[in-house]
């Protein structure tokens, strides 16, 4: 899924709480990734298609860590994922 993430007035209020919610979202969207890949391979999947998948969530955990604005969040969940998965 992509996520746009809007040009600002930073001394806006409202802009402030907008960005936060959007870094909320892509957080979010991080631990799902994670949570996927802690539950390991479903049983109606094939080992091809599960090594895909682990490949496209560990890319996009990989593309959040690296985020500027990621890292007020905890990432240490995320690494924790990157790394078991590598």
């Amino acid at each position: 899924t992509a996520y746009e993430i809007k040009e600002c007035d930073w001394s806006s209020d409202v802009c402030s709480s907008d960005l936060a919610d959007e870094v909320a979202r892509h957080y979010s969207a991080a631990l799902d990734s994670v949570h996927l890949l802690q539950a390991g391979k479903p049983a109606e999947m094939d080992d091809a298609e599960w090594a895909d998948c682990v490949k496209r969530n560990v890319e996009h955990l990989e593309i959040m860590v690296a985020k500027e604005w990621m890292q007020g969040q905890d990432l240490a969940p995320l690494n924790a994922a990157i790394a078991a998965n590598k």
